[in-house]
């Protein structure tokens, strides 16, 4: 009887377990093996599920709240999940009960002028706000603080896209916002948030007047190092009175935020 050969060992291995990328799946004739059909056809529906879960602002609101922060609910003038989708243009600006609303709190005069807005904002992937955003603000707050700059209420949208922090910036007379907003969930990160800064926001902004932190998640970019790289793009945007294609990322690797001792013992995510 002839004796079996082993099967040879899969040279793509030890590489998979390096990069959630799909390298390698092989083929069963024209087609993908089952088990990678079936792995893709699960990243399809988690995708899926990130942009159509329901945002859950009272958890976030609830989660800053008990941070010590401020928050104001509003919605964009998307009526619903589908006209968001349908509608980018609706996202991008505040509903007019919103707006009316802010226009009302904005000229009591009741923490306006603030140096910095935060705006957070489901945008294509509420689960994205759901596990990054508190923590986020979390880190990012007490660095703030330490380097002197003030917080204006951090304001909860549904439905928003970028842009819309320009306008709820404008309108609480801040001078620079950061908006945490669901990114465009991929077939291994449906849980992606974004972070936009934009100095001396105003409606009509392009998107070459802002900074742009990408895939901040447990699977990307950590919460400590992204916060390190916003703390940065902000000292450098009111130092130079700009943001966007002139600002650059040029972070020495030991920039350490304002507020957060050093450790040398200590490697920074």
């Amino acid at each position: 009887m002839r004796a079996v050969k082993p099967t040879a060992e899969d040279p793509w291995k030890a590489l998979r377990l390096h990069t959630q990328a799909r390298i390698a799946l092989g083929r069963c004739g024209v087609s993908l093996p089952v088990a990678a059909w079936l792995e893709f056809r699960l990243a399809h529906a988690r995708a899926r599920d990130a942009v159509l879960t329901g945002f859950d602002k009272e958890f976030v609101r609830g989660e800053l709240e008990k941070q010590g922060l401020d928050v104001l609910t509003l919605k964009s003038a998307a009526l619903d999940r589908e006209e968001f989708l349908a509608r980018p243009d609706k996202g991008r600006r505040l509903s007019g009960a919103s707006a009316a609303a802010l226009r009302e709190y904005a000229d009591s005069g009741e923490k306006t002028g603030a140096d910095v807005c935060l705006v957070i904002s489901n945008g294509l992937s509420a689960r994205a706000i759901h596990d990054n955003a508190p923590p986020f603000a979390a880190a990012l707050t007490p660095r703030l603080a330490a380097a002197g700059l003030s917080l204006a209420p951090v304001v909860v949208v549904d439905n928003g896209r970028v842009a819309v922090a320009d306008e709820i910036t404008h309108m609480v007379r801040a001078r620079l916002s950061v908006i945490l907003i669901g990114e465009r969930p991929g077939l291994s990160s449906p849980d992606s948030m974004g972070v936009y800064m934009t100095f001396e926001p105003k409606p009509g902004c392009t998107d070459e007047t802002r900074n742009c932190i990408s895939n901040v998640r447990p699977g990307g970019l950590g919460i400590a190092e992204s916060v390190r790289k916003l703390c940065y793009l902000v000292q450098h945007a009111f130092s130079l009175g700009y943001s966007g294609i002139r600002l650059k990322d040029d972070m020495p690797a030991a920039w350490l935020p304002p507020g957060q001792p050093f450790d040398s013992h200590k490697t920074i995510e």
